[in-house]
């Protein structure tokens, strides 16, 4: 998957700024795909030269102008064209934590710990921005009345895998710091 699946995606929601987008990024696609904003905005550039995404100036008093993105009919069959594509590859990890953890034996298990504590950290700063995204989301309503009555499914849904994500993240971290502990206090 490209970045620029992503910034459909996260159009889909309506115009917004490349420093909305970046900023929406955290809540609303974080949970899948991480881009930093010099790469969204030189993606929303390409976007815009090949046709994908149209944007409009927008000027304003004692800042600088800012321009609204959107996507364009071109964007929108891009979207589905990519939505209609097979996906056959699964999801594959690549985590520096985990190769420190592999070697931990051989390695500084202080450090180790201390780093899965980090991660232990952000795993649960992280579920409690997507629960307090979840409370925005529902409004007041039930899961199954969201998922029933609101126009669109799709951000629930993968904010509902991104709060699974960063609860095992939790549940992990808690277990392998409890087991390096007690490898610690035992082999001294």
């Amino acid at each position: 998957m490209a970045l620029r699946h992503a910034v459909m995606a996260a159009l889909l929601e309506g115009e917004a700024s490349g420093y909305d987008l970046s900023k929406g990024f955290d809540a609303s696609v974080a949970n899948f795909w991480m881009a930093t904003p010099q790469q969204l905005y030189r993606e929303l550039d390409r976007m815009e030269a090949a046709g994908l995404i149209s944007a409009r100036v927008v000027e304003q008093e004692r800042r600088p102008n800012k321009r609204l993105f959107s996507l364009t009919e071109a964007g929108l069959a891009a979207v589905h064209a990519y939505t209609s594509e097979h996906t056959n590859k699964p999801t594959t990890i690549r985590d520096e934590l985990m190769v420190k953890v592999q070697s931990v034996d051989a390695g500084d298990a202080g450090a180790v710990r201390a780093a899965v504590a980090e991660r232990l950290e952000w795993a649960r700063a992280k579920l409690a921005r997507y629960e307090r995204l979840q409370v925005k989301l529902l409004d007041g309503r039930t899961e199954e009345q969201h998922l029933a009555e609101a126009e669109r499914v799709g951000p629930y849904l993968t904010l509902l895998r991104g709060m699974a994500f960063e609860r095992e993240n939790i549940r992990w971290s808690e277990t392998a710091l409890r087991v390096l502990a007690s490898r610690t206090a035992f082999h001294g």
